[in-house]
This record gives C-alpha cells, sequence and structure tokens, in this order.
C-alpha cells in the first residue's frame, strides 16, 4: 500500500496529472484543457493505426468518453498521456477485432474543428523537385508500417510520431522495456525486408 501511494506522489509533478485530478473532483474546465490539448494526436494516433478516418474520428471521442467516465476512479500511476494512450491502445486494437477489412487510404487528411491532420509532417526543407519523390518515400513508409504486427505498430507508432521514450511505451503496451527494444528491432527488420530496393531505413 505505502509503495503504491509513493507511485501515485511521483507522478504529481506532471501537470496534466494534476488537471486529470480535478476532473477526478467534477471540474469540467480542466477536462476541456486536457480535450484540446490531446485529443489532435489521439485522434492521429488513431488514424495512423487504423487508417481510416471516420473509424478513428468516433474512436477518439469514445477515448475521450472513457477518460471522463472513469474520473472518479482514477489514480496516478503513470504520466497522464501513458494512461491516455494505453485507453486508446487497447481501443485501437478493440476496433481492429470488430472492423477487419475496413482499412481506407493513409493518404487522406484528417478533419477536426480546429485542425487539420496529417499523417506526416511535410519536410519544410524539401525542394519543389524533390516534394513529390518525398511523397512517395512516406507513402510507402506508411504502408509498410501498416502492414507491420500489431504490437510492433504501436510501437513504431509511438517512437517515430509521438515521441516516446522506450519507458513510456512499455507502459503503454504493458510490457518491459526490453521487450519494447525487441519489438522495435523487429519492426525494423521487416520494414526494411517491405521496403527494400526502395528506401533505406539506416
Amino acid at each position: 500500500m505505502r509503495f503504491r501511494k509513493q507511485k501515485e506522489t511521483a507522478y504529481l509533478a506532471d501537470p496534466d496529472v494534476k488537471c486529470m485530478l480535478e476532473v477526478k473532483k467534477g471540474d469540467r474546465d480542466a477536462f476541456e484543457i486536457l480535450m484540446r490539448k490531446y485529443y489532435p494526436r489521439i485522434l492521429n494516433f488513431a488514424y495512423r493505426f487504423l487508417g481510416n478516418r471516420q473509424l478513428a474520428e468516433d474512436l477518439t471521442q469514445d477515448v475521450f468518453m472513457k477518460v471522463y467516465k472513469s474520473a472518479r476512479r482514477y489514480r496516478p500511476r503513470s504520466k497522464f498521456h501513458t494512461w491516455l494512450y494505453t485507453i486508446a491502445k487497447n481501443s485501437c486494437l478493440n476496433e481492429v477485432r470488430r472492423n477487419r477489412g475496413q482499412m481506407v487510404s493513409l493518404d487522406e487528411p484528417i478533419m477536426s474543428d480546429e485542425h487539420v491532420l496529417k499523417k506526416e509532417i511535410s519536410d519544410r526543407h524539401a525542394d519543389p523537385a524533390g516534394e513529390f519523390l518525398q511523397k512517395e518515400k512516406k507513402a510507402l513508409i506508411r504502408t509498410a508500417i501498416n502492414d507491420l504486427p500489431k504490437n510492433q505498430r504501436i510501437a513504431v507508432i509511438l517512437r517515430r510520431y509521438e515521441s516516446f521514450s522506450y519507458a513510456e511505451i512499455a507502459a503503454t503496451l504493458n510490457v518491459t522495456d526490453k521487450a519494447v527494444k525487441s519489438l522495435l528491432s523487429r519492426a525494423k527488420v521487416n520494414l526494411k525486408n517491405k521496403l527494400a530496393g526502395t528506401i533505406d531505413l539506416d
């Protein structure tokens, strides 16, 4: 019990944890703050994983509904974003099981109230002559990532696009840091094999 309390206290420095604790007390403004900050990121994560805009929109709304409904039971046992992405990850896996075969073009942008979200950030330094090749390269990488086994795909998305540390990915997937390194290593091998002769990932 004491260890659990110490673990919870360790995350109180996280401003998002503090915000979620205010949500727990019934502060709707605090919930809006968290939604504004994380809704676009969770939407992009869901879209990268599912490849379907409508499913990603529905899933993201469902994720934040779960966050709001679970507020009274919330206890800070990890960073807030790790906890949030764990909910999103579980929802994505459930969605894949329910909706096999409903994937669409990965190049389609996601629209939200305040954001136009795309799967890739444009290379601001790319010259116009190389822009087409850059888009082709990104499309090939996206397709290859989408073909990875689920846990490898999640690990790559969190590492490549969300800049998660190994420890944060481990917490999200409920595995060890060593397992995360193994997942990313196998993913890199798989991606190299899929992209052999087209793109060098080194």
